[in-house]
């Protein structure tokens, strides 16, 4: 019996649908066997940005980026398409907000300017602001900071006794606790 070569073996599938009598028919059953067997090859200029682009090469980010090359997805070395951000967003880690990190928190409690500018963006329509840091005896009985004050107070205190540990409600360093003195509750 004939060997037949690793390449040869799909148009085999041609020979017994099609026969090799109608050269026409064969000839469109190859190119499409061609086309289906192609498909799952990664080309070479994917393969090479993906090599460049990470360390580990056979894996499953570095294909997904070198089969985004070869579709056109992704220009290597370049700027996404517009289409296609959504791959980029799995392949680059994105920060937080910066409320969320410590460099949108004031070390004495509460939110910065930062961090208030940042949640806004990230919260549309938010009225957050930053704290009533003036001293109740400052304030006018009434005025918008004053009830502004009051209500946080109340609301954070009762925030304190039900929601926290008993080692953060005694801990002068946690967040409620500094947010408490800022607000002078």
């Amino acid at each position: 019996m004939k060997r037949r070569d690793k390449k040869s073996l799909p148009f085999a599938v041609c020979t017994k649908n099609v026969g090799r009598k109608n050269k026409a028919k064969y000839e469109r059953c190859v190119m499409k066997v061609k086309a289906t067997v192609n498909e799952a090859k990664l080309c070479p200029k994917g393969k090479a940005a993906a090599k460049r682009k990470f360390s580990v090469y056979p894996s499953a980010y570095a294909n997904m980026y070198a089969s985004a090359v070869c579709s056109g997805k992704v220009k290597p070395g370049g700027k996404k398409n517009e289409a296609y951000e959504r791959l980029g967003s799995l392949l680059i880690e994105k920060k937080s907000p910066a409320w969320q990190r410590s460099e949108g928190k004031n070390p004495e409690g509460g939110l910065n300017a930062k961090g208030v500018a940042s949640y806004r963006a990230a919260n549309p329509g938010s009225k957050l602001k930053t704290a009533v840091t003036t001293k109740p005896s400052k304030l006018k009985k009434g005025s918008k900071s004053a009830k502004r004050r009051k209500s946080f107070c109340a609301r954070m205190g009762g925030m304190k006794k039900r929601l926290t540990s008993s080692k953060t409600a005694s801990d002068p360093n946690s967040r409620i606790n500094k947010a408490l003195r800022k607000w002078n509750c």
